[in-house]
């Protein structure tokens, strides 16, 4: 899996409170899923030590996708300072990941 981080109810919290985070609701079955986990892998190492990126398998953490809503996926959510900031529904090119990633990231900055 790379730099990204396998979420679940025990670790999701902890995991996201702090700063920037990524986080792709998916499951191996998905077939557009499997499109975007290099693009997520990509990120995780482009945005190594700026944002946590991570992953939550949907069929085995699905009291986590309920909380949030997901319905389809993938869905990618992102978070900052532990709260829901954005969200990307289905396959997109790395170019709308990281334009959403940068704003939360200068954001932050200027908080």
């Amino acid at each position: 899996m790379g730099l990204a981080v396998e979420l679940n109810v025990s670790n999701f919290d902890e995991t996201i409170k702090e700063g920037v985070s990524l986080v792709d609701f998916w499951a191996p079955w998905c077939g557009p899923c499997r499109m975007v986990t290099p693009t997520v892998d990509e990120l995780a190492k482009i945005y190594e030590g700026k944002v946590k990126i991570g992953k939550v398998n949907v069929d085995e953490n699905q009291e986590l996708a309920a909380r949030f809503g997901v319905r389809s996926i993938p869905t990618i959510l992102f978070f900052q300072k532990g709260e829901q900031a954005d969200s990307i529904v289905g396959v997109q090119p790395k170019r709308v990941f990281e334009e959403k990633l940068d704003k939360l990231l200068s954001q932050g900055a200027n908080a």
